[in-house]
């Protein structure tokens, strides 16, 4: 029988989706509305001792969109206004009235000691399951000398790792940047230092866009803006490629997050490595709703694929991901064209001629292969507006 469950650590998950650390799980309200539709757990929006100013903008959303729906959103918000207190009474009151559900705790504090000791020792035995390091908030926080300023550094994340495994109760994942050169040196640094596990990633820095009547950029603070973090479906690719690294690198367990918006996207964050997946973006555009079908897509591709559970997904691409250098540079696939579909527009043989090759031509009224000149490059499948062009 095919089941969603799933184990990380000992942390047993009904499912394999969770909320991420984000307005979604801002409000303990909030929370136990998901927990009721059924999602499997959630990491609370980040818990900080209280030491930062939390004003925030107005506005601080702002999205792109691909043919009217959004694909990208940027975000500068900040992070939770609630008190330790409060928290410590919605963690209690989740907990009692949803016990199987996973509560991460997603913490912050300043670059002292003591405070993320003090913090983390407080919420040892608040109910919790697992910490979460918020060291990669790309936006408001790095100018306090916290957040991705933190997971930038080799040597204060693995600081900082270390001060938190020394009072720790549960176990520790760190939230790692996509905003580093190499992640994969992060990932390693906290490792030594004794993380337990990574979630990746965060939000990608970015500047959503600028007016150009008013040369205002968005989000737009009365003229205003600052630079966001970067999250929805376009960042996948950038999420996928950071877990594939770490795993590549790492057998520690992996929360994996950034672009997922369906089913689909949660089962490809397995393949190449993570436990679980996150979720936040997608929430914020279409509500809590969308896990029943999540949860019905992966278990009916799982009963598909004939496996038992998530677990049996993991890791199953990352073995196909190589260097460049050990790809296969024999073997050409070349486009075959389906002329009942094709419509003969000619913008396959003009994109053909104007990147490089001009291996498609118009004659007598179908699209001919050069194959003498065709590299097999696949950019004519890319642009078919019909879909005629498969690559074989």
């Amino acid at each position: 029988m095919t089941t969603l469950k799933t184990s990380v650590l000992g942390i047993d998950f009904e499912n394999p989706f969770i909320l991420a650390s984000a307005p979604p799980t801002a409000k303990i309200e909030s929370i136990d509305k998901a927990f009721t539709l059924g999602w499997g757990g959630a990491v609370l929006k980040t818990i900080t001792p209280g030491k930062f100013e939390m004003i925030e903008a107005s506005s601080r959303y702002a999205v792109l969109k691909c043919q009217n729906k959004v694909c990208g959103f940027e975000n500068i918000e900040l992070l939770s206004h609630l008190t330790v207190q409060e928290w410590l009474n919605g963690i209690k009151y989740l907990k009692q009235k949803h016990p199987s559900k996973v509560i991460i705790a997603s913490i912050m504090a300043p670059v002292v000691k003591e405070e993320w000791q003090n913090l983390v020792r407080t919420l040892n035995n608040s109910g919790i399951d697992a910490f979460e390091l918020n060291f990669s908030c790309p936006h408001g926080m790095p100018e306090k000398g916290v957040g991705m300023a933190i997971g930038t550094s080799r040597e204060i994340s693995s600081t900082i790792t270390k001060w938190v495994k020394e009072a720790a109760q549960k176990p520790v994942f760190v939230k790692l940047s996509p905003n580093v050169t190499n992640i994969v040196d992060i990932a390693k640094a906290v490792e030594e230092a004794g993380a337990d596990g990574f979630t990746a990633i965060n939000t990608v820095q970015s500047l959503m866009g600028v007016d150009l009547d008013t040369f205002e950029p968005m989000p737009n603070v009365n003229g205003k803006t600052t630079f966001g973090g970067y999250s929805g479906m376009s960042v996948k690719p950038i999420g996928l490629r950071c877990v594939a690294q770490i795993r590549q690198n790492s057998t520690l367990p992996i929360l994996g997050s950034g672009g997922v918006s369906n089913w689909h996207d949660a089962a490809e964050y397995m393949t190449v490595g993570a436990d679980v997946v996150q979720i936040c973006t997608e929430v914020m555009i279409n509500g809590y709703q969308i896990i029943e079908s999540m949860k019905k897509g992966l278990s009916d591709y799982l009963e598909r694929k004939e496996f038992n559970s998530p677990s049996d997904l993991k890791n199953k691409a990352i073995l196909n991901i190589t260097a460049h250098k050990a790809l296969d540079k024999q073997r050409k696939v070349y486009p075959h064209i389906n002329d009942e579909v094709c419509a003969k527009c000619g913008k396959c043989v003009t994109i053909c001629e104007e990147s490089e090759h001009s291996a498609l031509y118009l004659k007598d009224g179908r699209i001919v292969v050069d194959k003498k000149a065709c590299v097999g490059c696949s950019l004519c499948s890319h642009v078919c507006v019909k879909n005629a062009i498969k690559m074989k």
